[in-house]
């Protein structure tokens, strides 16, 4: 059975990117940055122009690309929804609140939801242990988080989606 097609994306963005470096070397961490900031994800046609920019094997893009938690090979909703499941989170009722979480975006635990508005899922420790429970939306904080907070929530970056 054939392979379905890879998409294809620009890489005019990425090869400027690329050209404006004084040297390729070491430049395979900064260039997948790049390339998410670019693409929001690190989809495969992408790794592998950025193998052959920088004559790397494809095996070592993928390898930094799947071992950085920062970075990922799969769409990303536009808000992402860390719900810190470190200790002090987590005795304080985390893995309830990322459950109330997953019931409001119509999700099974955590993931993207159908139309990529957002991306649920757990971290071990976001440093702020004295707010716990704590959810951080991109990069907003929120502390001392309830299950009753979970819809306000949501619905906040909802009526902000509809604005922009």
């Amino acid at each position: 059975m054939a392979q379905p097609a890879v998409k294809s994306h620009d890489f005019t963005e990425i090869d400027a990117f690329l050209d404006a470096l004084p040297t390729k070397d070491g430049a395979l961490i900064p260039t997948l940055h790049k390339a998410q900031e670019i693409y929001g994800y690190l989809p495969e046609d992408v790794q592998l122009h950025i193998a052959r920019k920088i004559n790397v094997p494809a095996s070592k893009v993928y390898g930094v690309a799947t071992f950085y938690s920062l970075f990922s090979l799969e769409k990303l909703g536009k808000y992402k929804i860390n719900m810190c499941l470190g200790t002090a989170c987590y005795v304080r009722n985390a893995e309830a609140i990322m459950a109330e979480f997953a019931k409001e975006l119509k999700l099974d635990h955590k993931g993207t939801t159908e139309d990529y508005l957002f991306t649920l899922d757990g971290v071990r420790c976001v440093g702020a242990c004295g707010l716990a429970p704590v959810v951080m939306v991109n990069e907003k904080t929120y502390g001392r988080v309830t299950k009753s907070d979970v819809k306000t929530i949501v619905e906040e970056y909802i009526k902000l989606n509809s604005e922009h």
